[in-house]
């Protein structure tokens, strides 16, 4: 049993859910359930097959980051950077609990050896990038069935919340 796209994508918003407080409702940051929930046309993310977003923050076509389930775009004052996350390490999340700035950056270390930053709107919605980037680099250090299991014990402890 492999890993797709679909079952990274599923743990990811597993995780997001289970840590994340309702409403999902924040200024600059949101998770999706599909691809056709993304509602920014105007930014070209050249998707491979199979591939699916998993969240973004995006402040205007000039500032956002969006993980998808293969890597990680983060456009800073128009210059943007992409990096795939396998053999990628969390490098921190900036300063993700301020009340004062809206934003901040997380880092991740790249297998090339290489810092790629990546916005994360500050307060209850960091959760939602942190959770994501965090759980993709996780899922590299687990089969398949156990992405499967994690998953499904996740959602069930949702949905019992959610009650």
């Amino acid at each position: 049993m492999t890993k797709t796209d679909k079952s990274k994508h599923s743990i990811c918003i597993a995780s997001i859910k289970r840590s994340t407080f309702k409403p999902y409702n924040y200024r600059w940051t949101t998770f999706y359930e599909s691809n056709s929930d993304f509602q920014y046309s105007g930014l070209r993310l050249n998707l491979m097959e199979n591939e699916l977003i998993i969240c973004s923050t995006v402040i205007d076509p000039e500032n956002y980051s969006i993980l998808t389930t293969q890597k990680l775009i983060t456009k800073n004052k128009g210059i943007e950077h992409t990096g795939s996350l396998i053999g990628a390490k969390d490098n921190g999340y900036g300063t993700f609990k301020s009340t004062k700035e809206g934003f901040t950056f997380g880092t991740i270390h790249l297998e090339n050896g290489t810092d790629l930053n990546y916005f994360i709107e500050t307060g209850k919605a960091s959760m939602i990038m942190i959770h994501g980037v965090r759980t993709l680099i996780r899922t590299q250090g687990m089969t398949a069935k156990n992405m499967e299991n994690v998953t499904r014990i996740w959602n069930r402890k949702n949905d019992k919340n959610n009650k």
